[in-house]
């Protein structure tokens, strides 16, 4: 059982950065991997990033792709995402996710935080 919660959300203006953080609790933690997903208003759930259970491969969707990096700390139970050069599309609530396989889908997830609001401004 792992338990997830993700900080770091708030308001930033267009080409801004903001770090999300996702604190997770339970020992499984450093073994599952981990993913980033948002969703808009009136929009489904989309992925934005994954990485492996030790942090030696990482994926993005391509709408992130040069302006997002995923990372964890396994030693502190944290994973991020930092977002660079925010577009006011990157507005939505992010969530962090984790389970034993790394998908695209967010029903290959399990585990999941409550979600953390971020908004780009123009």
């Amino acid at each position: 059982q792992v338990q997830l919660v993700e900080s770091g959300g708030g308001l930033v203006q267009a080409g801004g950065s903001l770090r999300l953080s996702c604190a997770a609790s339970g020992r499984s933690f450093s073994t599952y991997a981990g993913a980033w997903f948002r969703q808009a208003p009136g929009e489904e759930r989309e992925f934005v990033a994954s990485i492996s259970w030790n942090g030696g491969r990482t994926y993005y969707a391509d709408s992130v792709k040069g302006r997002f990096t995923i990372s964890r700390e396994n030693a502190k139970n944290t994973m991020y995402l930092q977002m660079d050069s925010l577009k006011p599309e990157d507005t939505a609530v992010y969530y962090c996710a984790a389970d034993s396989f790394r998908g695209v889908q967010a029903s290959d997830y399990a585990y999941w935080g409550q979600g953390t609001q971020v908004t780009v401004s123009s």
